[in-house]
């Protein structure tokens, strides 16, 4: 399609692997106390949640993400299939499982679970196009909500049923709800990709109209400040 040509145009000579430099240990290293060096695994505070959401380019949904109150952390990525295939180019052919998605950290004292699910329905993407999204089409660009609790899943069922209940949509709603079996990032020039190309096309027409209209329509929850992108 020509928007997946556009997008995939924009990304040639984005997609350089860094050289990652490892620093081997030397003589003169020797009897020093390695912990300083080492990671240190901080847990994580009980009032944040991850929530990891689909709906067509991940492109957009990190930006309306970046912006909602409470969130304190996004990252672009692939859903629904194995590791070993969740990367761009084979994502995009669409015979991998992957969605393109997001996920979302948030802050459950200043946002909660139903909240974040109301921006993704109302503003971040049309929660009745099938396995597409605007011009995007494919199962790569399904919606799909990836649940990692039970309680997520009876959240994000009952909101469901509530807006179908309520009519908000004119089409059947066809939202995946599933199980979360797995998240991976996605390359680094895909992250905060709207921020650094705010002037391109494809985002101009199909992803800044998404910021204004969670100011607009949920000012409540809405930021002006973002939330920086992590991978």
């Amino acid at each position: 399609m020509y928007a997946a040509f556009v997008r995939t145009t924009s990304l040639l000579g984005m997609a350089l692997g860094a050289a990652v430099f490892v620093a081997w240990p030397t003589t003169a290293d020797a009897g020093r106390d390695p912990v300083p060096n080492r990671a240190v695994q901080t847990p994580r505070p009980a009032n944040l949640e991850t929530a990891v959401l689909a709906g067509g380019c991940f492109w957009g949904m990190q930006l309306v993400f970046e912006h909602v109150k409470g969130v304190t952390a996004v990252a672009a990525g692939y859903a629904g299939g194995d590791k070993s295939t969740a990367t761009y180019p084979q994502v995009e052919t669409g015979q991998t499982g992957h969605a393109e998605s997001v996920r979302i950290v948030f802050d459950t004292t200043q946002v909660t679970y139903r909240q974040i699910l109301q921006v993704y329905f109302m503003v971040a993407h049309d929660p009745t196009e099938l396995n597409r999204q605007g011009p995007d089409v494919g199962t790569q660009y399904r919606s799909a909500i990836f649940y990692a609790t039970p309680e997520q899943q009876q959240i994000a069922q009952a909101y469901i049923a509530q807006l179908e209940k309520d009519k908000t949509f004119d089409s059947p709603i066809v939202t995946q709800v599933v199980p979360l079996k797995g998240f991976y990032p996605a390359e680094k020039y895909h992250q905060n990709y709207a921020v650094h190309h705010p002037d391109q096309p494809y985002i101009v027409i199909n992803d800044l109209p998404k910021v204004a209209s969670l100011r607009e329509q949920l000012p409540a929850l809405y930021r002006d400040q973002m939330v920086q992108a992590t991978s």
